[in-house]
């Protein structure tokens, strides 16, 4: 995985509450877990984002494959996926789009419109660096190195709540991702377990996620720990995950193989997320991102080199899903970005905005993706309203 270097992520004080494995309690969650073992709710049930970074460039045109474009299967005659119907084919969404055929769980949700996809989104920015990528991506300003904080925590700093709740966005891993970098309040968790008053709790209310649900991958962990901590309505609204394996320069496999194996951990994992919250999902929005795609053309080394435009997920709240959203530039050669990549023609701060707004209630996006505009006239209605 592409993490920052942590010399240069001097933070844990600017950052506000980091949690690791010391040993201590902190307050609020304390106070919280005592409410909840007198019968009492600590937060009201809220509307909760999880964002999953898919670390190393996921490649859109691997998951989410566009097996209606002949150009897809000349320019990639080792590793593309078969076309539908046919051995370890695509699995069909309309007609012209498919999934791979690892993401089968997440395809049911596609079916049941829980699930929609946006494809040739990313950033606006012509890196091919998985940092400064991964930086921009989580800044929430594409270009610029300077920004002290991730975008995440600016909506939660300015949002109506933020002096009545104190625990607002949580992190799983040993250290705080850009995202959450700022002055509200949010916290890294590498391990529930090490904190006994949780564990108090949990035989109280039951809010041990279902084990046998998820794959016994980093992953997986972290997304079962998430569902734990949503289910003690602790009032946090943005949860994170990273989703590490998706640079795949060399024997990046088709059907099946090293990329087939991420995918799949990555559909099992949300497809467990989805079922272990049930009902809860109402309220709960899941968002994929990635700092980059790869090339529409396979290397020397059946694999794909650092891209541009690639394919993010929307999962559960008020998701407008069954659909393939975004506008869809082609693989043709003078289409492609530098002649090599899948074209961005949606920013990613126009679908980030509109998850925030109809999702979380947002009211001012100039505070969120500063010297950027995101207005309603470019969003793709992947939220019903």
């Amino acid at each position: 995985m592409y993490n920052h270097d942590p010399n240069r992520r001097g933070f844990v004080k600017a950052a506000g509450l980091a949690l690791f494995a010391l040993g201590l309690d902190p307050i609020f969650l304390t106070r919280a877990a005592h409410a909840i073992t007198r019968g009492e709710r600590a937060v009201a049930r809220r509307k909760t984002l999880i964002c999953i970074f898919q670390r190393g460039a996921a490649d859109g045109l691997s998951m989410i494959v566009p097996h209606g474009e002949p150009i897809y299967y000349r320019e990639r005659s080792r590793i593309a996926i078969p076309r539908p119907g046919r051995p370890g084919g695509v699995l069909d969404l309309d007609g012209f789009f498919g999934m791979h055929p690892a993401m089968q769980p997440l395809h049911t949700l596609y079916g049941t419109r829980e699930l929609a996809v946006v494809h040739a989104v990313g950033s606006p920015h012509v890196t091919r660096s998985h940092f400064d990528g991964q930086d921009y991506m989580e800044s929430g300003t594409p270009g610029v190195k300077s920004t002290p904080d991730g975008w995440a925590n600016r909506y939660l700093e300015h949002s109506p709540d933020r002096q009545h709740i104190p625990l607002r966005g949580v992190a799983m891993g040993s250290r705080l991702p850009r995202l959450l970098l700022g002055p509200a309040a949010t916290i890294a968790v590498d391990n529930l377990e090490t904190f006994q008053i949780l564990r108090a709790a949990d035989t109280q209310t039951r809010v041990t996620a279902h084990r046998s649900l998820y794959p016994n991958s980093p992953f997986g962990r972290s997304m079962r720990r998430l569902a734990q901590l949503i289910k003690m309505d602790l009032g946090w609204e943005i949860g994170f995950a990273d989703s590490g394996g998706w640079d795949t320069h060399v024997n990046q496999g088709a059907s099946q193989g090293q990329l087939a194996k991420v995918i799949n951990d990555f559909s099992q994992t949300l497809a467990a997320f989805h079922t272990d919250l049930g009902d809860r999902m109402d309220d709960v929005l899941i968002l994929t991102m990635s700092e980059f795609g790869r090339t529409v053309s396979e290397n020397r080394t059946s694999g794909t080199d650092h891209g541009h435009g690639t394919a993010l997920l929307v999962l559960g709240g008020n998701t407008n899903g069954g659909r393939v959203l975004g506008t869809w530039p082609t693989l043709a050669l003078e289409s492609r970005f530098q002649g090599r990549d899948l074209a961005v023609t949606t920013d990613f701060r126009d679908l980030f905005g509109e998850i925030l707004v109809k999702h979380l209630g947002t009211v001012d996006l100039s505070r969120v993706f500063p010297n950027y505009q995101s207005s309603a006239n470019r969003w793709l209605g992947v939220l019903r309203s």
